[in-house]
C-alpha cells in the first residue's frame, strides 16, 4: 500500500511516443494479428506511427469531464493534452486504426490525425543530417574564418567589442571561445574571454557570433578564437565607423541542441559536460540500474488462433536467445509419435501423424511437449496463443530463429542502463537549496530530455559571463536527471516511437504474452510510486500488463522510480522540483490524483502553500512569456486535477507528500 501522506514534513520549502493496447471494454475477445508469411515474423497489434497502418494521434471531443474520466478509466492511450472547446473538451489519444474505430463504433467523436509518419520521417531526416555534420567535423580540426572584429563607442562613451566567426564544423556541439587584448602591447587575454554563440537561419548554420556586443573597458587591437574542436585563428581588431548605438543586452550564449538524442547521446552529453566543467558540476551514477534494452527472444507459428504456438527464450536475445533456432517437421512415416530432439540451440519438433500420414498433433500438445522435454524447457518455454485451448492441428515450418526484434544499432549497449544525475553548484556541499529538473518519464517524449541539456549547456557555458547565471549556480544546488526512462527511450527512438512506458516486460506468461502484443509491453513509470497509487484505489493507472498507465505489478517495482526516490532521500536539500512532459501546454502542482467514486482527493495542500504554488508560479510564467513569449493559460494552470486527469501514483505527489519538495509538472508545447 501507500506510504503515509499523512507523515509528510509540513514546511514550505523556499515532451511524442505511446504504447497502450485499449482494454477488454474495446477488445473483449483476442484476435490474432494479422499473420506474417514466414513464420517467426510477427506483426505487433500496435504498429508505430511510421507505418501505414501504424498507431496515429488523434482529437477526440467529448461533451464534459466525465466523459474524459471515462476514457481514462477505459484505459485509452491519452496525451497530456485537454483543451476547452464551445461544444465540449478536446483531448488527444494514441490509437490504432481499430481502436479508433471501437471508438467512433461506442459513440465517441474521434477526429482527424494530429501526428503521423510524415512528422518521425521528418524529425529522424533532420536528425540525421546533424549527426553526420558532427561526425565529419570531428574528423580533423575545424577551420575558423574570420567574418568581422570590430570595436565601437556607444553614445555614453562605453565601449563594446563585436565579433564574427565561421567555423567549418556545423554542428552545435562546436563551441568557439573570444579571447582580446586591452590595448597595443598588452597580455592577449587581459582584455577579457567570452563564449560566442551559434547564430543559425532557415536551420542552417551561418557563423558564430556574441548575441549581442560585449561591453569592454580599453580597445582592442587583436582577437583570438579558438574552437572545441581544435581550430584557432587571431585577427586584428578595427575601429568601427558607423554609427554609436545604445547599450545592449546583456551577453548570453544558447541554443547548444540541434537534434534529436536517444538516450545513450544524451547521457553522454551530460557526462561530458562534467568533464568539461569540474569545479561547478559532477556526475551522480544512480544506484539502481535499468533492466536494459533487452528482451527474449520470440517466435510464432500458425495462422489461426486455435492451431497457433508461439516460443520465447528462456535467455535474453541479446544474450543468445536470437540464436535459438526451432523447426517443426512432418515425418514421411504413417502413425509416427510426436517427439522433440535438441542439438545445440536449435530444437526440432517431430510431428505425430495419423494413420493416413496426416499431421495430427495439435497446438496444445505440442506446446506440453516443448515444455516437458528437459533440454528444450532449459532454452526456451512454449504457449498457446493468447490463452487459446490450442486445440487446432499444427502446420509444418521450417528451421526458424528467434528474435528479441530490437532494431537499435549495435552501439546502443543491450546491458542494464547506467543512470546519471549532472549535478550543478558552486558549492555542492548539501549547504545550498537543491533543485531537481527530471525529464522523459514518459519515452515518446523526446522533447524534454533535450530541454534538460539545453539548460544544463547554459548554466555551465553562461556561469563565467552572466551574472544571472552565475548568481544561480553560487547559490543553488542543481540536480539533473535528463532520461528518467532510458531503455523505454531507446526503445521509442528505434523500434515503437509511440511508446510511453518503459521495457520490463510483466506480460510473459499471460495472455498478453505473444510477439505481437510487445508494443503494448512496459510499466508507465509515473504511476509506479507510493503515493495516491493504484493500488490505494485512485484513478488513472492500470493493472492491465499491456494498458498505457499500467501501474506495474506493486509500487516503486521499477529501478527507475526507486532512482528518483534515491536522489530525493540522499540529498534532503532538494526542495523544489519540475517533471518535465510533453506537450500540453500544462503548469500544474499536488495534489495529482483522486478516487472516482465521490471524486475523492489526496488531501490539497493547506492554505498558505496553495497560495505560495500561485504565486511562485504566476512569478515563473511571467518570466517563461518575458524570455520566450509562450503564454500557458490560466485553465492550464492549478492542481493536476483541476486541469488535466487523476493520475495515480505520479512522482510530483510522491516527493511532495513523502519529502516536502515543492514540484511541478511543467508540460511543454503551449499552443500560444
Amino acid at each position: 500500500m501507500g506510504r503515509s501522506i499523512n507523515g509528510r514534513v509540513g514546511r514550505v520549502a523556499v515532451v511524442l511516443a505511446l504504447p497502450i493496447a485499449l482494454t477488454l471494454t474495446l477488445s473483449p475477445n483476442p484476435v490474432l494479428a494479422d499473420p506474417s508469411p514466414q513464420a517467426g515474423q510477427v506483426v505487433p497489434d500496435r504498429q508505430p506511427s511510421t507505418d501505414q497502418n501504424g498507431v496515429a494521434l488523434l482529437r477526440i471531443v467529448v461533451p464534459d469531464q466525465d466523459a474524459v474520466d471515462r476514457l481514462n478509466s477505459m484505459g485509452v492511450d491519452l496525451a497530456e493534452y485537454k483543451k476547452p472547446l464551445d461544444n465540449g473538451i478536446e483531448v488527444h489519444a494514441v490509437l490504432s486504426p481499430q481502436e479508433a474505430q471501437d471508438l467512433r463504433d461506442q459513440g465517441f467523436d474521434v477526429r482527424g490525425a494530429i501526428s503521423d509518419q510524415s512528422d518521425y520521417a521528418q524529425n529522424q531526416a533532420e536528425r540525421k543530417s546533424a549527426m553526420k555534420s558532427a561526425a565529419a567535423a570531428a574528423v580533423e580540426t575545424d577551420t575558423l574564418t574570420p567574418l568581422r572584429a570590430e570595436w565601437f563607442t556607444s553614445l555614453d562613451d562605453q565601449r563594446f567589442l563585436s565579433v564574427e566567426v565561421k567555423s567549418s564544423a556545423t554542428d552545435a556541439e562546436t563551441v568557439l571561445t573570444a579571447t582580446w587584448d586591452s590595448g597595443p602591447k598588452t597580455a592577449p587575454d587581459s582584455g577579457g574571454t567570452a563564449t560566442m554563440s551559434r547564430f543559425t537561419d532557415a536551420g542552417q548554420y551561418m557563423y558564430h557570433r556574441f548575441s549581442a556586443p560585449l561591453a569592454i573597458t580599453a580597445a582592442p587591437t587583436k582577437v583570438t578564437i579558438t574552437s572545441s574542436r581544435g581550430g584557432s585563428v587571431t585577427v586584428p581588431v578595427n575601429k568601427w565607423l558607423g554609427e554609436k548605438r545604445k547599450p545592449p543586452s546583456k551577453h548570453y550564449v544558447e541554443d547548444f541542441v540541434d537534434h534529436y538524442m536517444d538516450p545513450t547521446e544524451v547521457t553522454g552529453r551530460i557526462s561530458s559536460l562534467a568533464r568539461q566543467f569540474p569545479k561547478i558540476s559532477e556526475i551522480i551514477d544512480l544506484p539502481n540500474k535499468t533492466n536494459g534494452y533487452r528482451r527474449a527472444a520470440q517466435a510464432q507459428f500458425g495462422t489461426a488462433a486455435a492451431s497457433t504456438l508461439y516460443v520465447t527464450s528462456k535467455a535474453y536475445g541479446s544474450e543468445g536467445g536470437n540464436d535459438i533456432g526451432v523447426t517443426l517437421t512432418q515425418p514421411a512415416t504413417a502413425s509416427a509419435p510426436l517427439s522433440v530432439a535438441v542439438a545445440g540451440k536449435n530444437v526440432t519438433v517431430n510431428l505425430a501423424t495419423d494413420a493416413s500420414g496426416a499431421i495430427s498433433s495439435t497446438a496444445r500438445q505440442v506446446v506440453d511437449a516443448l515444455n516437458a522435454d528437459t533440454a528444450a524447457a532449459a532454452l526456451l518455454t512454449a504457449s498457446t496463443y493468447r490463452g487459446n485451448v490450442g486445440a487446432g492441428l499444427v502446420a509444418a515450418a521450417p528451421a526458424t530463429k528467434l528474435t528479441d526484434n530490437l532494431k537499435a544499432p549495435a552501439s546502443i549497449s543491450r546491458d542494464p542502463f547506467q543512470m546519471k544525475v549532472l549535478r550543478i553548484g558552486k558549492k555542492r556541499d548539501g549547504s545550498k537549496v537543491g533543485v531537481f529538473l527530471y525529464c522523459q518519464e514518459h519515452a515518446r517524449e523526446w522533447v524534454t530530455p533535450l530541454t534538460c541539456v539545453e539548460t544544463a549547456e547554459r548554466l555551465l557555458r553562461n556561469y563565467d559571463r552572466d551574472p544571472a547565471t552565475r548568481k544561480l549556480v553560487d547559490n543553488l544546488d542543481i540536480f539533473i536527471m535528463p532520461t528518467v526512462n532510458p531503455d523505454g527511450g531507446t526503445y521509442s527512438f528505434y523500434d515503437y516511437n509511440m511508446q510511453r512506458k518503459n521495457m520490463t516486460n510483466y506480460c510473459a506468461g499471460t495472455n498478453s504474452g505473444d510477439p505481437a502484443s510487445r508494443n503494448s509491453w512496459g510499466v508507465d513509470l509515473n504511476r509506479n510510486f507510493t503515493v495516491g497509487s493504484f493500488f490505494d484505489g485512485y484513478s488513472g493507472a492500470s493493472s492491465s500488463c499491456t494498458s498505457g498507465t499500467f501501474a506495474g505489478p506493486s509500487e516503486l517495482s521499477e529501478p527507475e522510480a526507486r532512482n528518483e526516490v534515491w536522489l530525493t532521500h540522499q540529498y534532503p536539500n532538494i526542495k523544489f522540483a519540475m517533471n518535465t512532459h510533453s506537450y500540453g501546454g500544462y503548469f500544474m502542482w499536488p495534489p495529482g490524483a483522486y478516487k472516482t467514486a465521490g471524486r475523492e482527493l489526496l488531501p490539497r495542500v493547506d492554505f498558505g502553500t496553495e497560495n505560495y504554488f500561485w504565486d511562485a508560479s504566476t512569478h515563473i510564467l511571467s518570466a517563461v512569456q518575458a524570455w520566450r513569449g509562450t503564454g500557458i493559460w490560466p485553465g492550464q494552470t492549478g492542481p493536476v486535477p483541476d486541469v488535466l486527469y487523476s493520475a495515480a501514483g505520479n512522482s510530483a505527489d510522491e516527493h511532495w507528500f513523502n519529502r516536502g519538495i515543492i514540484g511541478w509538472d511543467f508540460e511543454v508545447g503551449a499552443d500560444v
